[in-house]
Parts: structure tokens; sequence; C-alpha cells
């Protein structure tokens, strides 16, 4: 078994400490401050969190399909699509944050039995074409970070 690279390390750590950094940027918003919309046409943090919990349950898919599979075609979603079609603004905060949480630990934990090649696996994006697991791990490494600054933001705002 080829240990895998510090880099994938790094990512592996930043995954798994997604959770807590989205718990930590929501912080004490009230119910209505998390319903509340930013601006005209802008996510409220409810509305954020239910993307994220989407998401997560995409990559999660992907990244189990190219470690199953050989070269497996992964589909592109529509943000905007999900939103409008999966009733973000009635969702449960807790329940969301508990399903990223869960999927998050799942993933984090088949990550940690791998080795340096299954890092180099890919699949097919319908959009982006060949990914390989490291960059699909990279990317949604950086998918709560990225989110959580537009919701400390907000929080500051308030």
């Amino acid at each position: 078994m080829t240990r895998i690279s510090p880099e994938i390390d790094l990512q592996i750590a930043r995954y798994a400490a997604g959770p807590a950094e989205l718990r930590a940027a929501i912080g004490n918003l009230s119910c209505d401050q998390v319903r509340q919309q930013a601006a005209p046409g802008k996510w409220s943090v409810l509305e954020v969190v239910c993307h994220l919990s989407d998401f997560e349950l995409v990559y999660a898919d992907r990244m189990k399909r190219i470690l199953a599979e050989e070269r497996p075609t992964m589909f592109s979603g529509d943000p905007d699509q999900f939103a409008a079609a999966l009733a973000y603004d009635q969702r449960d905060l807790e329940e969301e944050l508990q399903v990223i949480t869960a999927v998050r630990q799942q993933i984090v934990r088949l990550l940690r039995t791998l080795d340096a090649s299954a890092f180099e696996r890919e699949g097919i994006h319908t959009a982006d074409g060949p990914l390989t697991l490291a960059t699909l791990l990279k990317r949604i490494a950086g998918h709560i970070p990225h989110h959580a600054e537009f919701i400390r933001q907000k929080h500051q705002n308030l």
C-alpha cells in the first residue's frame, strides 16, 4: 500500500473540518436570521446550508463511483435548479447540518483506508471532462469554506 501524499492528507483533514467550520460560521444566528435573504436574489443562510447538504450527497456519490466503477459518468447539477425544486426555504437547518456531518464522517473514514493510487482514479464529468478522486476531494474540501465566508459576512452585517 502506497502512502498518500501530504497534499491529499491535508485535503482529507480540510474536508473533515468542514462541518465544524460551518457551525462556527452560523454561530448564534436566530431562526429568523437564518431564513432572511441577504439581498433580493441572494440565498439565505438556510438556503446555503441546503445547497451544501445536497451537494455533499452528490460529491459523496461521485467519489464512491470513482472508487467502485471504471471511469464512471458524473452528471453536473445546477445549484439554482436544486434550490428552486427542493424546498430550500422549508427545510430544517439542524437536519441539514446533520446530513453534512454524517456524510463527511463516512467519506473521511473511507478515504483514510485508501492508498495513493486510488486518488488517481478518475470519472468523466459531463461538463468538466475527466476528474480524479484527488481533484474531487480538493473541490469538495473547499466548498464549505467558500460558503462559510458568505455566512460570516452576513453574520457581521446583522
